[in-house]
Parts: structure tokens; C-alpha cells; sequence
């Protein structure tokens, strides 16, 4: 980190006589305490627990200074930059350190595939530039700046995730990184309960041009009507992404659980990404649109997608002991994803049968049965066979998929069952059967998955 004291205290224009203490260098910036290292300045937050708390636990750890909002929490032995607002004084050094540092900002949002796209993009982007991205979910208010303030001095792009509950933070997000590209992988039902509609929730995916620059690049998918009749007073430069007619188009090769090969407005270079999927074809669309934009050669956006690696916790492949192939993708869920994740795994070769583990997508509102319910045109009985519902908010699509699948080959479970779940599956599933599981990570299917594992 090339950051001074004196310098921190000046971009966050700290109240207090911080010239007492000699100017010296940062190591690093922790809002935990146990991540804290020698040389660290540790910024207290207020969240559950009030970070002033733990400021001696900081010292201990090696913090040789810390923001402060509360004076009776100073100790005297550690120099301190009195501030309103711990929060906003590390998002008020993020924007100082960007100006200081000036690395390109890529901005990414959507309801869905925004962290795999900002791992397809900084794969590409790294094979000509230094990269860095946001790690993990790091995407919003606390997240953002931190990722900001972490990344490596030399590096020259840098690509952040942006996510959102309510409208206004995109927005904020947006002002705060000054992006020069930003994409928006699609608009899905995600928070619609907060939003409306998908019209707002379009509206708020926008946001993310708020601070874009005005010779920047937007970039959106064409299928999708809200977000191209928003963009038509943008003075950025606007790229559309679709399997079908779009500026970035793409023409579906091979689909298997490993791959999805496919190539590009006619183009004779076959692209190939490690993970399943047309939906995930949009994603590597996105990264290709914005390698061009910095003139990588095909070659190295070639190059760069066949190598990325995916954040943990996303879509993946894993196999449990006795062979069952589990398709894990329970991180997050809205109705377009989930039907969108149905339709891969329903053509993925298998020897065995697929069976489908489904939890209840959160915060869709006043219309999620009928959502839910949707999802039953996504399931044939033929491609899969036996499907498993867990949560309330799915007995809406179990109504619905007792009209096509006999009785024994659906099972529903309540938020309290997951345990009798878990023994269906194991009574259920056999070596070479195939078993995708999605849901909103709120309904702990990540715990499902770990038994399958041990099966």
C-alpha cells in the first residue's frame, strides 16, 4: 500500500491534532481485527458489534493507527484520526486512492453471473495487464472500498463487483469508483420485493452509469428491452451481448458438464470456457466485449477464458465419493437463473438420472408463488427425473409439478426437514446419477452439499 498517515488523515480531513504523532508508511488498511497485521491501520465499523471494541485487540495484533468516531475509545499509546463517520472516512480514502493510484476501473452488476463475469474478465484482462477484482461477495458499501484499498500498487486494471438490495446503491458505488467500462449481465427478479418490479429493478442496475465516464463503455444484453430503452440517452459508448442478434454474438458449439465451446459473430476461433451452460456464454460475451475495448488480441481473450477460475461457492461440478456428480449452485437464486440453470443441466449427459434439489428463492414479494410456480415449465419428467423441493416458498411449485410428475417422484420438505432431505437423497441417489442443487444462499443448501460429498 503506498500510503502515508499524514495522508489518510488528510483525505478523510480527521478533526483531531494528528501532526502529533511523526508521518509514516501503512502497511494495509482491516475493518476485522484478527486480519489485522504489523504496520495496519484498523477501521472500528458499527455493525452487530461496535468495532471500537476491539481496537486494543488491533494493537495487539500490530495496528499502528485507527480511525476513531468515539474519543473515550482512544488509547493513548496508539495515534488516532478522529472522524464523524468511520464507514464513510475508509469509503472517502478508497476515492483518494483511486485518484492517487489510477487504475482503469471495470464496473460489473446483474441479478445473476456478475461474479463469474468479473472472474472471466480479470482472467482476460490479466493476460496483458495487472489485474486485481473484488474477492469473494466484497461488492457493496464496506466491500467495495476495502477491495479499492487492497489492491496491489502496480496494478492497472481493476474490476469490481457491484451488488445491491435497494435502489441508490449502484448508484453510490458507481460515483465512488468512477469506472471507465461497466456491464450489466442481466435483469432477473433478485430483490424484487424491494424493487417493485423488473423494471425497477432495471432502473437500479443502471445506476452503475452513474459515475461511468461519458467516453466510456457500456455494456448490456440486447434481449433485453428495459435496459436498451434506458440506455438511449447515454452519451457512453453502448455494446449489446446475446446468443442472438447483438453486437457481441455467439453461436453455441458444445455443451458439456466440464465446458461450453462456442465462437463469435462468425468468427472461426472457437472459444471454449471451463463450466456448463448457455447462460454463462452471455457472461464470457461480456469479458470478450471488454477485452476488445483494451485491444487484446483474440489470441490472448482466447487464452484468458479457457484458464479462469471460478470464486468459490458458484456455479461448480464437484463428485461425491461413490460417483454422483453434483452440479452445486447455491449461492444465490432468482426465478431466471433457476430456469436458466434447469435448462443446462437438463441436456448434460449423464448415465444415471438427474434429479433436481430446489430451495425457495428469497425476497421476491407479494408475486413469489406465482414465481415460483414458474419454474415448472423448466422440468420435464423426461430429462428430469425426480425433483426435491425444500422451503415454503416452494410448495407453490410443488402445486404445480404434481400436474406432470407421478406422485413418488417428487419430494417436499419444510424449512425444518432438512435432515430427512439429506436421507431421501441418500436412499435416492445412486452411482453416475447427476444432481444440481439452487436455491438463495439463505436456505443453507451449502450444508446438503457438504453430505453429498461424503456419500
Amino acid at each position: 500500500m503506498k500510503l502515508t498517515f499524514w495522508e489518510a488523515a488528510k483525505a478523510v480531513q480527521a478533526t483531531n491534532d494528528w501532526r502529533q504523532w511523526a508521518d509514516f508508511e501503512l502497511t494495509g488498511i482491516e475493518f476485522d481485527s484478527r486480519l489485522i497485521g504489523p504496520g495496519n491501520l484498523f477501521v472500528p465499523l458499527k455493525g452487530e458489534n461496535d468495532g471500537h471494541s476491539f481496537i486494543k485487540g488491533a494493537m495487539d495484533k500490530g495496528a499502528h493507527a485507527a480511525f476513531l468516531s468515539r474519543t473515550e475509545a482512544a488509547p493513548a499509546q496508539l495515534p488516532i484520526l478522529q472522524v464523524a463517520d468511520t464507514l464513510k472516512a475508509m469509503q472517502d480514502l478508497a476515492v483518494y486512492y483511486l485518484k492517487k493510484m489510477q487504475p482503469t476501473v471495470i464496473a460489473i452488476t446483474g441479478s445473476n453471473g456478475k461474479t463469474t463475469t468479473k472472474d472471466m474478465t480479470e482472467a482476460v484482462l490479466a493476460k496483458q495487464f495487472k489485474t486485481y477484482k473484488t474477492q469473494g461477495n466484497y461488492n457493496n458499501d464496506i466491500g467495495l472500498p476495502y477491495t479499492i484499498l487492497h489492491m496491489p500498487d502496480e496494478t492497472e486494471k481493476l474490476i469490481l463487483e457491484m451488488g445491491m438490495d435497494h435502489a441508490n446503491e449502484i448508484d453510490f458505488l458507481s460515483k465512488l469508483a468512477q469506472p471507465e467500462v461497466a456491464a450489466i449481465t442481466m435483469i432477473g427478479e433478485a430483490h424484487i420485493e424491494n424493487l417493485g418490479s423488473r423494471a425497477g429493478i432495471a432502473k437500479a442496475k443502471m445506476e452503475i452509469a452513474s459515475g461511468l465516464a461519458k467516453n466510456g463503455l457500456l455494456i448490456i444484453p440486447a434481449d433485453e428491452p428495459l435496459l436498451v430503452s434506458l440506455t438511449k440517452e447515454q452519451p457512453q459508448t453502448i455494446k449489446t451481448f446475446s446468443l442472438g442478434a447483438a453486437d457481441c454474438q455467439a453461436q453455441i458449439i458444445e455443451v458439456q458438464k466440464e465446458y461450453t465451446s462456442f465462437k463469435v459473430n462468425g468468427s472461426k476461433t472457437l472459444f471454449t470456457i471451463p463450466v456448463p451452460g448457455k447462460y454463462n456464454v452471455g457472461n464470457a460475451l461480456i469479458a470478450i466485449t471488454i477485452g476488445q475495448w483494451f485491444d487484446l488480441s483474440e489470441e490472448k481473450i482466447q487464452a484468458g477464458l479457457s484458464e479462469f477460475q471460478l470464486t468459490k461457492n458458484r456455479t461448480e461440478w464437484l463428485k461425491s465419493s461413490k460417483g454422483i456428480e453434483i452440479l452445486s449452485d447455491v449461492y444465490n437464486a432468482n426465478p431466471t437463473a433457476m430456469k436458466l440453470v434447469l435448462d443446462s443441466f437438463s441436456q448434460m449427459p449423464t448415465q444415471g438420472k438427474r434429479v433436481a434439489v430446489l430451495g425457495d428463492m428469497l425476497e421476491l414479494g407479494p408475486d413469489s408463488a406465482l414465481m415460483h410456480a414458474s419454474v415448472s415449465e423448466h422440468l420435464n419428467p423426461a430429462e428430469v427425473t425426480d425433483v426435491i423441493l425444500y422451503g415454503t416458498e416452494m410448495q407453490a411449485l410443488h402445486d404445480e409439478i404434481k400436474k406432470k410428475y407421478q406422485e413418488d417422484k417428487i419430494h417436499y420438505f419444510d424449512k425444518e426437514e432438512k435432515e430427512i432431505l439429506i436421507n431421501t437423497l441418500k436412499l435416492l441417489l445412486e452411482p453416475e446419477d447427476m444432481v444440481v442443487l439452487k436455491a438463495s444462499n439463505g436456505m443453507g443448501l451449502n450444508e446438503v452439499v457438504t453430505k453429498l460429498l461424503e456419500m
